[in-house]
């Protein structure tokens, strides 16, 4: 079970945002991700509690931040209802999208989890509907990305090989670019994010 501490910046100005202590671990049917955020002063700032099933849909949601609360499941596309601060709004939203996004690298995992991609040139994309949250107060949004596993290498290290995939992710909207790498359930690298501390391998999906 990997256990350990992302740190969460502004990609443009590196202005550090959260830290991400987080814990995950494949299970009998899928694979979970649980998160606690704290602000740079070291107030709580949020929390992430996303499940997938073994073909990597998000069958539970939940996304805490500035009070505002998300719950959401694949359903009909994706389903969610948006609760304000004070409990008494509640919204909900469907989009017939693949899965949901946001700034927490759990979302980076399950996206590679629902492609299960192939190292392939980047020409030969896969395009993904996804509705973001964003912060601080978990506004949703749909966007389209495509993915790329444009390489996959194995590396030795002290606890055995680990393979690392690096993906190239490009925003449909902005012609944008960024890679992500990622070994197992592990974001080692992408943009305002990094890896401060992992106590534990990552898991090897089978």
């Amino acid at each position: 079970m990997p256990r350990g501490r992302y740190s969460l910046h502004d990609p443009h100005d590196h202005t550090p945002l959260a830290e991400e202590h987080f814990h995950c671990a494949p299970g009998p049917s899928g694979w979970r991700y649980v998160s606690q955020l704290t602000t740079p002063s070291g107030d709580h700032a949020g929390s992430v509690d996303l499940a997938l099933d073994d073909l990597g849909r998000p069958i539970r949601l939940e996304l805490n931040a500035a009070s505002w609360q998300i719950r959401g499941a694949a359903l009909d596309g994706v389903t969610w209802v948006r609760t304000d601060p004070t409990g008494t709004q509640a919204t909900e939203g469907n989009v017939r999208a693949h899965a949901f996004t946001g700034s927490s690298p759990a979302f980076l995992i399950a996206t590679a989890r629902l492609l299960r991609l192939t190292p392939s040139p980047p020409a030969s994309a896969t395009r993904v509907r996804l509705v973001a949250f964003t912060d601080p107060v978990l506004a949703p949004r749909t966007l389209d990305q495509s993915w790329a596993l444009i390489s996959r290498e194995t590396h030795a290290t002290d606890n055995g090989p680990l393979t690392v995939d690096e993906y190239q992710v490009t925003a449909l909207d902005t012609g944008e670019q960024h890679a992500v790498h990622i070994a197992g359930d592990v974001v080692l690298a992408a943009p305002g994010i990094e890896l401060e501390h992992l106590e534990s391998p990552p898991s090897v999906f089978t």
